[in-house]
């Protein structure tokens, strides 16, 4: 039987003619389609009959795409898949994507959690059989061959109207204040906290939660190196004491991304330093950063 899908005709030309705006889209589509997501989600996602049931897990990929189009609610998600029709050959309404997400509550968001964990699995593994290899982060001009850098850090989102847990923001702002991780070497999105926006940027119990999701997402070698970066807001003892506590007993050295203008504590003495866990900090200085501006154990 002759293939009918969405993309059984897709083709591809690197030239100046017919040229598509957003086309990046497609590719997008098609690799989730590829690596089995939209069939993964499908079948974490409730499942119904009927002739008008539409796929879950594919109304959840049509409006991640709407949203890399510039879709900002479900109603402009709607409006461009119709715009889209032959990427969208069955555009989903808005109430079908309203219940799409309505049906996520705990026990589905934890499937869904598994699903990206193994679907991420095989497409690192597809990045490390490429002839490039497994992206590799610069730093200093330097690249860290072997280390995946995940870096920590909240942003505010501002909002002009009253949305759910929409509040004053510490820069004076209103809306929300998420607190995410994103693999450097991939600049993916690991895992995603959200919050009101008047959290506090420093709280030890949203990072532990953020951090514990994002590492059930990264499918790491035996013994790899992990480098985590969190900026100055959340560098507190209690962080630095958890992330030396997820060590593992055959490892010798932790590495801790540091603030650029840290100083060492003049009142702790080489005996205390070693009590928490053999632990110096290195002086900075003022002037740019520095390759040795780590904190060593």
């Amino acid at each position: 039987m002759k293939s009918t899908r969405w993309d059984h005709r897709l083709g591809v030309q690197a030239d100046d003619r017919n040229l598509v705006g957003h086309a990046g889209v497609v590719l997008l589509r098609r690799i989730a389609d590829k690596t089995g997501l939209t069939t993964a989600l499908a079948r974490a996602l409730p499942q119904g009959t009927g002739p008008g049931w539409r796929d879950r897990g594919e109304a959840l990929v049509m409006l991640a795409c709407a949203i890399m189009l510039g879709a900002t609610n479900v109603l402009e998600a709607e409006q461009l898949q119709h715009h889209w029709r032959r990427l969208f050959p069955r555009p989903n309404s808005d109430s079908t994507l309203r219940r799409a997400l309505e049906a996520i509550d705990g026990p589905v968001a934890a499937r869904v959690e598994r699903v990206r964990a193994a679907i991420r699995r095989v497409v690192w593994t597809m990045l490390a059989l490429r002839p490039g290899g497994f992206p590799w982060i610069s730093v200093c001009g330097r690249e860290l061959a072997g280390w995946y850098v995940l870096d920590l850090d909240a942003t505010i989102v501002t909002c002009s109207s009253r949305k759910e847990g929409a509040a004053g923001t510490f820069k004076g702002s209103y809306g929300h204040h998420p607190l995410g991780a994103w693999v450097a070497n991939t600049r993916e999105c690991a895992a995603m906290l959200l919050r009101c926006g008047n959290a506090a940027a420093n709280d030890v119990a949203d990072h532990k939660s953020v951090l514990a999701a994002a590492l059930r997402q990264l499918p790491l070698p035996i013994w790899s190196k992990l480098l985590i970066r969190i900026d100055g807001a959340a560098f507190s003892h209690a962080l630095l004491e958890h992330l030396q506590a997820l060590t593992t007993a055959a490892a010798d050295r932790c590495t801790y991304g540091a603030p650029l203008h840290l100083r060492p504590d003049p009142t702790m003495t080489p005996q205390m330093a070693r009590r928490r866990g053999k632990m110096t900090l290195m002086p900075l200085g003022d002037g740019p950063f520095r390759s040795d501006s780590l904190c060593r154990a």
